[in-house]
């Protein structure tokens, strides 16, 4: 259970940030894929199995070079850390760089599992440094970083709330979403989900107009 009177720096510290690295994450993936968007339109095919593989590759070591930890969702890594294990402190930046590349590859996947174990990872990272429960921190830098990802901090609190059952900490996990929302829109000023929704929405829309193209050329 959070105690302000002593962890109140912790919160800070996790939703600040955590929707710093939540902001980063999508600005990076949102700006990598329009560009590799854009490459690929001359040679669709082969661009696009090139860039999945040089992806696929980084992953590949990522995972390797972080005894595994790196592959999958996360879930079993966010589990521990919620239960009270520390995660190793480099775990997130190892986590956050393999979602990325998962995400920018073009294989379509999951943005909510990984967001969370990078997100136990930041906090279980911050505990040790404010030394401060494992469990308590790693939900804190979940709502942080979750926030800071999807830009909707009440979506955030809600769904970590409701996964872990965890009623104890309801004002912190608030302030931390909270607080990892604002800190995303200093450095993002587009959700990810909104952002990701439009690139899909124009290339529909180009697509359709280039197979109306010579139909009216027949007419």
């Amino acid at each position: 259970t959070i105690s302000f009177a002593v962890d109140w720096p912790l919160v800070i510290a996790c939703g600040v940030i955590g929707g710093g690295f939540g902001a980063l994450f999508s600005l990076l993936a949102l700006k990598a894929t329009r560009r590799i968007r854009r490459w690929n339109a001359l040679q669709p095919l082969w661009r696009a199995l090139l860039v999945a593989a040089i992806c696929g590759l980084g992953v590949a070591v990522i995972g390797i070079a972080s005894g595994g930890l790196t592959f999958g969702t996360g879930y079993a890594q966010a589990r521990s850390a919620v239960e009270g294990t520390p995660l190793p402190w480099f775990f997130f930046a190892e986590k956050f760089g393999a979602g990325l590349l998962s995400m920018i590859s073009g294989i379509p996947g999951g943005i909510f599992a990984p967001s969370l174990a990078v997100g136990a990872g930041i906090g279980s990272s911050l505990g040790l440094m404010f030394g401060s429960s494992a469990g308590v921190a790693a939900l804190l830098g979940m709502a942080g970083y979750f926030a800071g990802v999807v830009q909707a901090p009440m979506t955030a609190f809600v769904i970590i709330l409701e996964m872990t059952g965890n009623h104890d900490n309801v004002i912190g996990l608030m302030l931390a979403s909270m607080l990892g929302y604002g800190t995303a829109r200093l450095i993002s000023h587009e959700p990810l989900y909104h952002a990701l929704s439009r690139v899909f929405i124009a290339e529909a829309i180009r697509r359709r107009r280039a197979e109306a193209a010579p139909e009216s050329g027949l007419g």
